[in-house]
């Protein structure tokens, strides 16, 4: 399965954008997805998970009530939807499966990563 990321930009704080992963076969439904970014000079860190059904759904504390999960496995798609963004979110997002936690299992497959960068 190969996951293609797209959606990112530049936007002013305060503003919102929206992500897609997309996947290149319907096995991803049965998994995890989560969204994933690094910023500059740091560590790739968790951002948010949703269930291969869609019914559960958590976040980091950063973006807690900011960002919103949720996927369409008729179109093998993921989305995030980030509002009120601040210049601290710019990284680079990446998707990716299967996910347990915050963490990628064994032999994960990841998205190209989307840039995302929020001005001030």
């Amino acid at each position: 399965v190969q996951l293609q990321a797209s959606g990112g930009g530049l936007v002013q704080a305060g503003g919102s954008l929206r992500l897609s992963c997309v996947a290149s076969d319907r096995s991803f439904t049965d998994f995890y997805l989560g969204w994933f970014r690094q910023a500059p000079g740091k560590e790739r860190e968790f951002v948010a998970a949703i269930s291969g059904s869609g019914g559960i759904t958590y976040y980091a504390d950063s973006v807690k009530g900011r960002f919103t999960v949720s996927r369409d496995n008729a179109k093998n798609t993921v989305y995030l939807q980030m509002s009120s963004l601040k210049p601290e979110d710019t990284a680079i997002y990446y998707c990716a499966f299967p996910v347990r936690g915050t963490t990628v299992t064994s032999d994960p497959r990841w998205g190209q990563g989307t840039q995302v960068t929020v001005s001030s």
